[in-house]
């Protein structure tokens, strides 16, 4: 069964996003903050029982706005990562394979 496509007086000649969709008043990055240390999942099952989970923000870092303007997705830097690798002496990669802060 095929889609029916959407009428053209519900899709904006700009964008694909519907008409009725109104993002003019949200707060981009809002929540952001909040998330940084990690969040709270409670889950409320049907037999009454209440799970919850603690999601700590491991392996994500968060790049400074100076860099996000060379690297504007996980691929990008990943692949500039990778080509950094290839510079260091194997010796000094598993040598320096213990987690720092900087």
């Amino acid at each position: 069964m095929k889609k029916k496509p959407l009428p053209k007086s519900s899709v904006t000649l700009e964008s694909d996003m519907r008409t009725e969709y109104d993002f003019s008043g949200g707060v981009r990055g809002k929540h952001y903050k909040a998330r940084l240390n990690g969040y709270t999942i409670t889950i409320h099952k049907k037999d009454g029982t209440t799970l919850i989970k603690n999601i700590k923000r491991e392996g994500g870092i968060t790049l400074e706005p100076d860099v996000q303007k060379y690297f504007p997705n996980s691929r990008a830097v990943n692949h500039a990562l990778r080509t950094l690798i290839t510079l260091f002496p194997e010796k000094r990669r598993v040598a320096g394979s213990k987690d720092r802060s900087y």
